[in-house]
C-alpha cells in the first residue's frame, strides 16, 4: 500500500500525485494506492493519514510525501516504521508557513480555506528533530527549489538515500525521469 500525501494548498489533482496514480494504474495497480484530500489542520490532516493506514503492516506500507506532505510522510514513517519517499519536503514548516495565516485558494480548483494561527503550533507538535531508521527514507531534492531549501532538507536525512537533482523546481517538473525509482523503493 503507498499513501500520497500532497502539499501544502495542494491536492490528490497535483502532477505527480496524478502521475503516481497513473503509472500504478497501468501497472495494474491502482487499488494499493491512498491519496486523500488533506485538511488544513495539521493535527487532523496526520489523524486522517493514521486512520487510513491502522490497518495496515509498516512492511507492506510506503508513504510518498511532497513538500508539506513530505513533513507529514516523516512524522508518520517514525511512528509507523513504514518506508517513505520524501519530495522536496518541508522540514520546519511551521517557520515558513506562519506568513500564510489567514484565508487561502488551493492551487487545483478554487476552493477557499482558512489557514488558522493554532495550525502553526500543531505543526510544532508533529515536529520530527531526528529520523531513525534512515534506510527506510528516500529523499529526492531539487537545487533549483524555489521554495524550499534543499540544502536543509539534505542535513535533515543523513544516512538515508539521497537523490540531489541539479535544478528542477519545487514542484518536481521533471518527476517523471524519477517515478520508476521512487515506486522501486516503496516496493
Amino acid at each position: 500500500m503507498i499513501l500520497y500525501l500532497h502539499g501544502f494548498r495542494s491536492s490528490p489533482q497535483s502532477a505527480k500525485a496524478r502521475r503516481v496514480r497513473d503509472v500504478m494504474e497501468a501497472r495494474g495497480q491502482g487499488s494499493q494506492l491512498l491519496c486523500p484530500q488533506l485538511p488544513p489542520s495539521p493535527r487532523e490532516a496526520m489523524r486522517l493519514a493514521h486512520k487510513l493506514v491502522s490497518q495496515v503492516p509498516a512492511d507492506s506500507l510506503a508513504v510518498i510525501g511532497s513538500s508539506l506532505g513530505g513533513y507529514y510522510a516523516t512524522a508518520l514513517a517514525e511512528a509507523t516504521g513504514c518506508r517513505a519517499v520524501l519530495l522536496n519536503p518541508a522540514v520546519r514548516p511551521a517557520q515558513g508557513l506562519a506568513q500564510h495565516v489567514g484565508p487561502q485558494t488551493a492551487w487545483h480548483s478554487e476552493d477557499q480555506f482558512e489557514f488558522l494561527p493554532e495550525y502553526i503550533d500543531e505543526l510544532v507538535s508533529i515536529e520530527v528533530a531526528r529520523i531513525t531508521r534512515a534506510e527506510r527514507y528516500f529523499l529526492i531534492a531539487a537545487t533549483g527549489d524555489e521554495v524550499l531549501d534543499w540544502r536543509e532538507m539534505v542535513a535533515h536525512y543523513p544516512g538515508a538515500q539521497q537523490r540531489v537533482i541539479d535544478g528542477s523546481d519545487h514542484g518536481l517538473s521533471d518527476f517523471d525521469q524519477y517515478i520508476d525509482e521512487v515506486l522501486a523503493f516503496c516496493a
